[in-house]
Formats: C-alpha cells, structure tokens, sequence
C-alpha cells in the first residue's frame, strides 16, 4: 500500500464511523486501510464537525478523486441568506465536494446556521471575517485595528460549536513574512481579505499574529469539534508579476512548521495554495508545497494563469486548476466568471463548478485515479453507438448537454448532429461495418 506523508502516525481526531468510512472507501475505489493510513500520516483529510453530522463524509488527498469546492457568501452590498442557500442548491447540484461560506454582511451567525443545516457537503469559513464584522458593531474608534485579541479565539470556538467542518485561518502571516514583503516589490501587495485584516492589525497594535502567537490553543479548540485547518496563505501572489516570490515562499515555510504542531494535536490539516501562478511555475509550486507542508493535502485558490480576462477567469482558473491537480494538487477552489468584477450569482456558481470539475476530472485521468477512465470509455461508447440519451446521461453538465442536442429540434433517435449530417465520420463507420457484415454474410450463404 502506497500512503504519503512524512513517514509519522497520528492520532488524528474524525468523527467518521467505521461504516461511513466502508461506503466512503467503496466511493473512491480504495480499501478501508488506504483511508485510515494516509489519514494518519497527515496525507489525507474527511472533514466533517462532530456538530454537523448530517454531512456525507468527503475525502480530500492523495488516491482519491481530485474534489472541487464553492464559494458561496453576501457582502453588505449585494445577497441574502436565501439567495445564498439557493447558489448552495446550485453548487451541490452541478457536483461541489465542500462550500466555503464567505459571508461579510448581515446576520452572519444566521446566514451560517441556514448553509450548515442545509448543505450535504462539508463546510468552511473565514472567521476573521466575522471578527472584523463584530468588531465594526462594536464601534470601536478605529474599527478592526482595536479588535481585542480575545475576539480571534471566541469567534473561533462559537463558529466550531455551530458546526463549521474546516476554518481558513491565516497563521502564517508573522511579522517576519511582513518583514519580507516590505523589503520586496509587489506589484498587488496583500490580496488576501483574511492576510490584510491580521496584517493591519498586526502593524497598527505593533504585535504578532494572534492565530500564530496562540496556535495550541486553535488545535484545542478544533480538536475537541473534529474541525481541520485549513491553514490559509495570506500572502498569496494576486498578480502574475508577484508569482513564487520571496514573501509567498516565507508564509509557506510557517505553513510546514504548524502542520506538524497540528497533527501532534491530532487536528486534520489542508494548505491554501497560490491565487496567480504562470504555467510554468504551476508544477513547482504544488510539489513544494508539498515537500515543504510534509504532504499535507494541498487546497488550490485557481490558479489563475494570466491576469487578463476579467469576465472569463473561471477558464483561466480552470486551466491552471488542471496542471496543479496533475502535478499533486488535492483540492481545487473553483474561480466564477464574475472573480475580479462582483459577487457570482447562482449561474456564475454553476459555470464556476462545472469548469473546475472539468480541471480535476482531467487531473484524475492524468493521475489515474480509480474509476476515471471509465466514465471517458463509457460515454466514448455511447456516442460511437449514437446512443444520445446516455451521451446527454453521462456528460458532467447533462442539463447543458441536452439544451444543445434540442435547440435544432433534432431527435434523440437521430444518428448525426447539426455539425456533421450525413458526412458524420461515425455515421460512415457503422455503414461501413454493416456493409462488410453483409458482403461477409453474403459470402458464408
């Protein structure tokens, strides 16, 4: 049995029982033991809270099928609790593995409740958005800045009690990689929401970073919920000119360090990964994190590999999620055609999943995970039988797939499309076979 990792056992805390992870490992086409030994050595994760139950067990690593995650969340702008249990809908619908609740506006601890108790899928957050939201209720005189350091570990606690499976903190950001960013030439600087809220608060109180300072004391608190780390990268490049630079690889260093402090806790642990990395540094940047992070499961943000197409970077994500799922890459944060512009409504939800599952679809068959080329010769087969009603049955967007078989009004039962007609290759192909069964039929009369 192959299991990655650093070579250490643990004893990982999870709340799945034996039969959950007997239906799980049948899922992945793996054995019960892969499960249990690459959870061990830190390879592989199955989030889940043990206040969120109800959530099938997801796993995310090394063997398994490359999952995708959504983005969901309102900002005081724009959405609301319902619409964002219907993008929910839309996410798990077109084939989302887990859901990230992003919200920064309104009752945040109701639109949580309303995502935790409705989603099927495991479910992530940002606590210190909600720490700058309470700490703007709370009027201070320069808002976040004063946020009292207590506020980072209460926020935390209350949302893993409401049930959050996975938290994206961002304990990497030091006053050492701060130090490493001044000294360097960004051109986009901190595009992190989560990295430039602790780093303004760092530099306004002149103290370390609270989740770094006190990192125990988050393994506790995650530990005695089953939640897992999500150990955010803050200081991710935001621009292609940025990409693998000094203050990147410096927060991900920190990263390794407290991998290994919480696997001793027996916390499950993912690491965010860059937002803007160019082809050719794409396969580099997963394997070091890899090497650096002691094989933790890697959680992608794209990448994106150009910066130059506002209104379709859910393809340029996508391209760049494909290369990082093949080179290593567990888990792919899905990037929506409205990134950059505004906030996804519930189709830029759904494009954003579809294309991102395309990417890791496409990884696991460069991987060979079990089971992924089979999903390719089956649907091969039934479009060389013309069998369009699996064809439409077995594509990743049947709903798409069929909007374009009927918009020509052509039949199911028709051999052929609009492209081709009668000049259809596999049209001439079966012709050609049922005429040489005839001549050879013909020959033994």
């Amino acid at each position: 049995m192959n299991v990655s990792g650093n070579g250490k056992r643990y004893q990982i805390e999870h709340s799945i029982s034996d039969r959950e992870m007997r239906e799980l490992a049948a899922r992945e086409r793996v054995s019960v033991e892969f499960l249990q030994e690459s959870l061990a050595h830190g390879a592989l994760i199955i989030p889940r809270n043990v206040n969120h139950s109800h959530v099938r067990p997801t796993a995310i690593g090394p063997g398994v099928t490359t999952k995708v995650n959504a983005n969901l969340g309102n900002s005081k702008l724009a959405s609301g609790w319902e619409e964002e249990i219907h993008k929910l809908d839309v996410a798990v619908r077109a084939g989302a593995d887990t859901a990230m609740d992003l919200s920064t506006g309104g009752d945040l601890k109701r639109i949580r409740q309303e995502i935790l108790k409705e989603s099927p899928v495991p479910i992530g957050t940002v606590p210190v958005y909600e720490v700058a939201c309470r700490a703007e209720e709370m009027g201070l005189p320069n808002g976040f800045l004063d946020t009292p350091r207590e506020l980072f570990f209460e926020v935390v606690e209350e949302q893993a009690e409401q049930g959050v499976d996975y938290f994206t903190l961002h304990a990497g950001v030091t006053r050492k990689a701060l130090e490493v960013l001044d000294g360097g030439h960004r051109l986009a600087g901190i595009v992190s929401r989560g990295g430039a809220l602790i780093a303004n608060w760092m530099r306004h109180n002149h103290r370390e970073n609270p989740y770094f300072e006190d990192f125990d004391r988050l393994c506790e608190i995650l530990k005695n919920y089953t939640g897992t780390f999500s150990l955010g990268d803050g200081l991710r490049p935001g621009c292609i000119a940025d990409a693998s630079d000094d203050t990147q690889f410096s927060e991900l260093f920190v990263l390794g360090d407290l991998t290994l402090k919480a696997w001793k806790h027996g916390v499950q642990v993912m690491i965010e990964g860059p937002g803007h990395i160019p082809l050719d540094q794409i396969e580099m940047n997963v394997r070091l994190q890899k090497r650096v992070c002691h094989n933790a499961p890697f959680y992608v943000l794209g990448p994106l590999v150009t910066d130059v197409a506002p209104g379709y970077d859910h393809i340029t994500g996508a391209i760049g999620a494909a290369v990082a799922a093949a080179a290593g890459a567990d888990l792919l944060c899905y990037v929506t055609p409205s990134e950059h512009l505004a906030l996804p409504d519930a189709r830029d939800v759904h494009e954003g999943v579809i294309a991102f599952r395309i990417a890791a679809h496409s990884a696991d068959l460069a991987k060979g995970v079990p089971g992924a080329r089979e999903w390719d010769d089956t649907i091969s087969q039934a479009r060389r039988d013309f069998r369009w009603t699996d064809q439409i049955r077995l594509a990743m967007d049947p709903v798409r797939a069929r909007e374009y078989r009927e918009r020509d009004a052509i039949p199911l039962n028709y051999e052929g499309c609009t492209m081709c007609g009668e000049l259809c290759s596999m049209r001439k192909r079966k012709a050609g076979q049922t005429a040489d069964q005839t001549r050879k039929g013909d020959e033994i009369l």
